[in-house]
C-alpha cells in the first residue's frame, strides 16, 4: 500500500516535472536577491514597506518623560534673532539647564565649526594690533573686557565639566574638512581581519577645537538613509581615515552612564562560528548594555510613535525661566531644531517630516531599554533557509494538488510567514526581512495558477482534436464550456441510450472483395454514419468489424438522448440509402444494415485493466441493444427501439413489432419500428398500421384463420414490408403445431 502510494506520487511529479522545474527556478531567482548577488528594487522597496508596518503596529506609543528635545523653534528665533546664536548666549543656556534646572546631560544636535565674532572684539583686537597699538588704556581695557567678549571662550567654559556632547558630521569630500574630531572609539586596526563594512567617509566638519576640548564628548549626527529615503537605521560607528567614531546618540548615553568601555561583540565570543560583528557592548557602572548592529553596525531606530513622542521645550522659555527646574531634573536633554527654515527634518517611518533630532532621541531611549530590533549579518544564512526550504516544499507540492488545495497550502505558507515574521520581531526582537518569502510564495502560486491554466487550455485544445474523433466538435466545444455539466470519468450509473448497428450478410460480402476494396467500403459506409451519430450529439464508442457502438448521455447529460437515438438510427437508414448509387457505380454490393436502440439503466465510465482503459458503457440495456439489431433483420426492419426508448419519446408513431426474449434475458420485452413524428406520417401510414394492429390482436388471440386472413390481405396491400410475411409464417406454423392455451405471445430467440 505505501510503496503503491510512493510510486504513484513519482508518477505525479514526473507528469508536472516541467512545472516543478520552473517553480525550483523562480525559488533560486529569490534565494540570489536574499543572498545579495544581486539585487531586485521592488522585493527590497517592499521589504521597507513591511518594516515600516510591523514597526508602527508594535509601537508603545506615549511620551517618554526622560528625553526633552530643546527646541529651537519659530518661538526661539522670534525672541532671540536667527540662527546661530552667539555663544554668550549658548553659555547662559548650559548654565541654566546644569545650575538651575540640574539636567543630567546634554547633547547638541547642531555644529559649532565657526568662530563667534558677534561680539566685535575681533575688531578690536585688530585696532588694538594696528590704528591704537600704542594706547596703553586701550591695550588694558580690550584686556579687561576679553573674558565677557570672547564668546566662544565662554561658550566653552559654560560645557567644561559638565555632561555636554557636542555634534559633528561626516561627508564624503576629502576637501571638505573644518573643525576638530574627537578621540576615535576604536582605534586603527581594531576590526582587522573582520568581515564588518563600516560606512567610510571621505570628509568632516567638526567643533571648534576649544569647544571640543571644553566637552565631556562628542558624536557624529550622520543618519543611514536607505533607498527610499527613509530613517530606519542610525550608523553607531563609522569609520574615517581607518579610525571609527561613534554616533551622537551612543556619545550622550555612554556620557550619561559614567565611564566605561565600549567593545565589540562577536559571535565567536559565546561560542557562534559567524566571525562578524553583531553587536556593540557598553561597559559601565551601571550594568553592560548590549546594543544590536548590523553588517554596517548601524542599529534599527526604535521609533516609539509619531512626531512629539518626547516632551518639546522651547529654549527661548529655557533661557527666560519660564519653566519650572523640577521639570527638567535629572533630563537627558537633546538640543536641537523643528523650525522648518533650520533643514534639520527627516522622512521616517512614522511620518515624512520628522525632526532629525528626535530621531537621536529615539536611539538613546532605545539603547536604555535595550529594545533595539536586531538584524545581525546571519539574518541572511537564516533567510535563505527560509526561503530554500518553502520554495522547494511549495514547489513539489502545489503541482501534485487540486486548485482549492493548492490554494488552501499557499494560505498557510503565508499564515506561516506572517505569524512567524511577527512573533519573532515581538518576542525575539529580530526584524527579518519578510518580503522575499511573501513574494517567493505568492509567486509559486501564481506560476501554478497560470501554468495549470495554460497547460489546461492546451489540454482543451487536445481534447477538442482527440475527442472530437468519437464526439462531434460542437459537443466537445459544449463541454468545454460548461465542464461543471460532464460527469467524472470515473464509473457511474445512469440513465443512457444506446445504439448498434451492423451490415446484414457482411461475410458474403467481404468474401467478394479484395483486402484494399473492403478496407475502402468500410470507411465509405462507417465514416458517414459516423457523422450522423455525431450530428446528433452522440459518441462512437467503438468499431466492431462493421458493427457501429454507439451512446448518448454521457460524458455530458443529454435528457433527449433518446430522441437523439432515434433519429441517429433512422438517419443513418436514409444516408446509407443515398450511399447505394455511388457503391454501385464503384462496382461493390449493396449495404443494409440494422440498427438496434434500447434506453436503460447502465455502467458509464472508464474501464478496463491496469494497462488500458475505455470510456464505455456496460450493463443489461447494452446488452439488449445489440440483440434487437441482431433480430432487426428477422423483422425486415431498418430499426428497432425497445420499450424504453418508445415510451421516451411519445411524439413518434410507432410499429409495434412484437413481444420477444431475447438469448440471455428471461424477461420478454416488446420492440418497436420507429416510423416518424407524429405530425409528419400521413394517414395511410396510420390506417396501415391500425390494420396490422388488429392483426396482432387477433395473432395474440390465436385466431389463425382470421390473424390469417388478416396478414394476407396486408401483404398484398403493402408486398413491400416483409414483416407481413414474417407473421404469415408463424401463423401458419402455429396452425399446424399450436403453441398451448398458457401462450402469452411471446416469440422466443434461440440465437443473438
Amino acid at each position: 500500500m505505501v510503496l503503491s502510494r510512493i510510486a504513484g506520487i513519482v508518477v505525479r511529479v514526473k507528469r508536472h516535472a516541467r512545472l516543478i522545474a520552473l517553480g525550483l527556478a523562480l525559488v533560486l531567482l529569490f534565494l540570489g536577491n536574499a543572498a545579495k548577488v544581486y539585487q531586485i528594487g521592488f522585493i527590497q522597496r517592499l521589504d521597507n514597506i513591511l518594516y515600516d508596518y510591523r514597526l508602527r503596529l508594535a509601537m508603545p506609543r506615549g511620551q517618554d518623560e526622560r528625553i526633552v528635545i530643546l527646541d529651537i523653534d519659530e518661538k526661539s528665533l522670534r525672541e532671540e534673532g536667527r540662527w546661530p546664536w552667539s555663544r554668550d548666549r549658548l553659555a547662559l543656556l548650559m548654565d541654566k539647564l546644569f545650575e538651575r534646572d540640574g539636567i543630567a546631560v546634554a547633547g547638541f544636535d547642531v555644529v559649532f565649526a565657526e568662530q563667534d565674532e558677534s561680539s566685535g572684539y575681533k575688531v578690536l583686537q585688530e585696532l588694538g594690533r594696528n590704528q591704537i597699538k600704542d594706547v596703553s588704556q586701550f591695550q588694558s581695557a580690550l584686556a579687561q573686557l576679553k573674558p565677557q567678549l570672547d564668546y566662544d571662550g565662554r561658550f566653552a567654559d559654560g560645557i567644561r565639566n559638565r555632561n555636554v556632547v557636542l555634534g559633528y558630521y561626516f561627508n564624503n569630500s576629502a576637501q571638505d574638512v573644518s573643525g576638530a574630531l574627537p578621540e576615535p572609539v576604536f582605534a586603527p586596526g581594531t576590526f582587522n581581519g573582520r568581515p564588518v563594512a563600516f560606512i567610510q567617509w571621505d570628509g568632516y566638519g567638526g567643533n571648534l577645537p576649544e569647544l571640543l576640548k571644553s566637552a565631556a564628548g562628542a558624536g557624529h549626527i550622520n543618519p543611514r538613509i536607505d533607498s527610499d529615503g527613509v530613517v530606519r537605521r542610525l550608523p553607531l560607528v563609522v569609520e574615517y581615515n581607518g579610525a571609527y567614531y561613534e554616533s551622537l546618540s551612543l556619545a550622550m548615553v555612554r556620557t550619561l552612564l559614567g565611564p566605561g568601555k565600549l567593545a565589540p561583540g562577536y559571535a565567536t565570543d559565546k561560542g557562534g562560528d559567524y566571525a562578524g560583528l553583531e553587536w556593540l557592548e557598553l561597559g559601565t557602572a551601571r550594568g553592560t548594555l548590549s546594543i544590536p548592529v548590523d553588517q554596517e553596525v548601524s542599529a534599527l531606530v526604535p521609533y516609539r510613535g509619531g512626531r512629539g513622542s518626547f516632551r518639546y521645550v522651547s529654549a527661548a522659555d529655557v533661557l527666560h525661566d519660564r519653566i519650572a527646574p523640577e521639570e527638567l531634573k535629572g533630563k537627558i536633554v537633546l538640543v536641537g531644531t523643528s523650525a522648518p527654515g533650520l533643514m534639520d527634518m527627516r522622512s521616517t517611518p512614522v511620518g515624512e517630516v520628522y525632526p532629525g533630532v528626535e530621531v537621536n532621541a529615539n536611539m538613546i531611549a532605545g539603547i536604555l531599554d535595550q529594545n533595539i530590533k536586531q538584524r545581525p549579518p546571519y539574518v541572511v544564512g537564516a533567510e535563505l533557509a527560509l526561503l530554500f526550504f518553502t520554495g522547494v516544499a511549495l514547489s513539489l507540492l502545489l503541482p501534485l494538488l487540486s486548485p482549492v488545495r493548492a490554494a488552501l497550502l499557499t494560505l498557510f505558507a503565508l499564515l506561516a510567514a506572517l505569524g512567524g515574521n511577527v512573533a519573532i520581531w515581538l518576542y525575539a526582537d529580530m526584524a527579518l526581512p519578510l518580503a522575499g518569502g511573501v513574494l517567493m510564495i505568492m509567486g509559486l502560486f501564481a506560476l501554478d495558477m497560470f501554468y495549470g491554466y495554460f497547460v489546461e487550455s492546451r489540454t482543451k485544445r487536445q481534447i477538442t482534436g482527440l475527442f472530437g474523433k468519437y464526439v462531434p466538435g460542437e459537443l466537445v466545444d459544449e463541454m468545454l464550456k460548461h465542464p461543471e455539466q460532464v460527469v467524472s470519468m470515473e464509473g457511474e450509473s445512469r440513465e443512457m441510450s444506446i445504439l448498434f448497428s451492423d451490415v446484414r450478410g457482411f461475410t458474403t460480402i467481404s468474401e467478394g472483395l479484395d483486402p484494399r476494396e473492403l478496407s475502402q467500403l468500410m470507411n465509405e459506409f462507417l465514416t458517414p454514419l459516423s457523422r450522423v451519430v455525431y450530428k446528433h450529439h452522440g459518441k462512437v464508442d467503438k468499431y466492431m468489424g462493421d458493427c457501429i457502438m454507439a451512446f448518448w448521455g454521457a460524458p455530458s447529460p443529454d435528457p433527449q438522448h433518446a430522441r437523439n437515438a432515434m433519429l441517429a438510427g433512422i438517419e443513418m437508414q436514409q444516408t446509407l440509402r443515398e450511399l447505394q448509387p455511388h457503391f454501385k457505380a464503384r462496382g461493390w454490393p449493396e449495404i443494409h444494415v440494422g440498427v438496434g436502440i434500447n434506453t436503460g439503466k447502465v455502467s458509464v465510465g472508464n474501464m478496463g485493466s491496469e494497462v488500458r482503459v475505455a470510456y464505455t458503457v456496460m450493463g443489461d440495456a447494452v446488452n439488449l441493444a445489440s440483440r434487437l439489431e441482431g433480430i432487426t433483420r428477422q423483422y425486415g426492419v431498418g430499426v428497432i427501439v425497445g420499450e424504453d426508448t418508445r415510451n421516451a419519446v411519445t411524439d413518434f408513431v410507432y410499429r409495434e413489432l412484437d413481444h420477444v426474449r431475447v438469448k440471455g434475458k428471461d424477461k420478454p420485452v416488446a420492440i418497436y419500428e420507429p416510423l416518424g413524428p407524429s405530425a409528419q406520417v400521413d394517414k395511410a401510414v396510420l390506417e396501415e398500421l391500425r390494420l396490422f394492429q388488429q392483426a396482432l390482436k387477433l395473432y395474440r388471440k390465436q385466431e389463425w384463420e382470421q390473424a390469417e386472413l388478416q396478414l394476407y390481405n396486408l401483404q398484398r396491400l403493402y408486398p413491400e414490408c416483409n414483416l407481413y410475411g414474417v407473421y404469415a409464417e408463424r401463423v401458419a406454423h402455429y396452425r399446424n403445431d399450436p403453441p398451448g392455451a398458457d401462450w402469452d405471445g411471446v416469440f422466443v430467440f434461440q440465437a443473438k
